[in-house]
């Protein structure tokens, strides 16, 4: 369920009209739904409540601090995947001990300022990392909470681009090694291990996975404490789907999800920890566009707008769907007709949808929106083509305000600087 809904004929964002934003702020921009961001997150940490899971939402789906102050005040904690979004998280108000560092590469540094800021828990996904925080740790006098993300070797049935639990992914300590990597772990003077985690892929829509990784764990769980390792913690991950084709995607209840957690874990005695990115961010957002030109070519109609690949890539990495609809209704009757949605970015792979229906009278000048465009969209974005970045808008009730602006040209320019041969001011 999202708060993007059509009102005498014209698209709102909870109860302010699109084209009431798209007047104050300009086209392209993204637009936030404040009470969709809410509903998502007490989904999940209703559903969790009997089992005393922290709901981490990963940062990495929408890291704006307008989004983390909301969903941090509201209870979450945050995973955070580089040192640059730790220090956003914090930044944003985030508690440190409710922050979970996930990624494949810290590096020192990183590590450092995790140890410094006292995170809850930093998840370790290799020996070379393992023996580096204990080294940084001992440095600090300092023991690290970790947990050791193993790979358990599952197929998320996903895309190839975004599954992470599968032996030849880069995630984690394969399977088969994960037993004689906890032992060793434990000797360690830095570490203070706390438990398990896992993450097998984004965007899933079927449980079946799930629950075969969960019970994975359980079986880890039992040689662990055979072994006399502690396991006090599990980390879930996260990878719940969202709904991006009205009629093909089925994404999970976060209830039923639960259920499978409480089924297979729930009675080890674990402090749980799970870390819904997309399923909280991704159907509250939209990107709002205007139509440039309308094309007609020999055999295909285009319609330019003035979003591009480097504001919305997923199309162009993922082959992704995102359902593009006019902002103002058509009249009733109206007939459609398939057509390219396209960018003005000077290739060819900025392309949002082919054969896309869409209704014959939309011309040069009417809004667009790029529906459930709140994850994993704003985030990846870029200036290719000297395109600045655009802005983001959160909405609350009748209220909105731009929470990241569009920054202009002299300031992207002014990160760049010429060395001094060319300024004739040095030899």
């Amino acid at each position: 369920m999202h708060h993007f809904s059509d009102r005498d004929g014209i698209l709102h964002a909870e109860d302010i009209p699109l084209p009431t934003i798209a007047e104050a702020v300009g086209t392209p921009c993204y637009v936030y739904s404040t009470a969709t961001l809410t509903r998502h997150y007490h989904a999940f940490a209703n559903a969790f409540a009997n089992l005393g899971a922290t709901v981490c939402y990963a940062m990495k789906a929408n890291g704006n601090r307008a989004v983390l102050r909301l969903l941090t005040e509201l209870g979450a904690g945050v995973d955070v995947v580089s040192g640059g979004e730790l220090a956003l998280a914090l930044a944003a108000g985030a508690p440190a001990e409710r922050i979970v560092f996930s990624g494949v590469g810290k590096t020192e540094g990183e590590l450092e300022a995790a140890l410094r800021a006292g995170v809850h828990q930093i998840n370790v996904e290799s020996e070379p990392e393992l023996d580096a925080l204990d080294a940084v740790a001992r440095r600090l006098g300092l023991r690290a909470p970790i947990a050791i993300r193993v790979n358990p070797d599952v197929d998320a049935a996903t895309h190839a681009k975004i599954t992470t639990g599968r032996a030849e992914n880069k995630f984690g300590i394969e399977w088969t090694s994960a037993r004689r990597v906890f032992r060793r772990a434990v000797t360690l003077e830095g570490i203070a291990v706390k438990g398990i985690a896992l993450h097998i892929g984004s965007q899933i829509l079927d449980l079946a996975p799930f629950e075969v990784a969960f019970r994975k764990i359980r079986d880890l769980v039992a040689l662990l404490r055979a072994d006399g390792v502690t396991v006090e913690r599990l980390d879930l991950g996260g990878g719940l789907g969202v709904v991006y084709h009205d009629h093909h995607d089925v994404p999970p209840d976060p209830a039923a999800y639960a259920g499978i957690v409480r089924r297979t874990l729930g009675d080890l005695g674990c402090a749980l920890t799970i870390e819904p990115g997309r399923a909280i961010a991704g159907n509250a957002g939209v990107l709002l566009s205007r139509v440039i030109y309308r094309k007609a070519g020999i055999t295909r109609t285009f319609v330019i707008v003035d979003a591009a690949m480097n504001d919305l890539i997923r199309p162009a990495m993922y082959d992704s769907h995102h359902h593009i609809r006019p902002v103002t209704v058509p009249p009733p009757g109206t007939d459609t007709t398939p057509m390219d949605v396209v960018g003005p970015v000077c290739e060819s792979g900025d392309t949002f949808a082919r054969d896309h229906p869409l209704p014959v009278s939309l011309a040069a000048g009417d809004l667009v929106a790029f529906m459930t465009a709140g994850a994993y969209c704003a985030v990846m974005a870029g200036q290719y083509n000297g395109r600045p970045l655009v802005p983001e808008v959160l909405v609350d009730g009748d209220r909105f305000h731009v929470v990241r602006r569009r920054p202009t040209v002299a300031e992207m320019a002014a990160l760049e600087d010429l060395p001094p041969w060319m300024t004739g001011t040095g030899e």
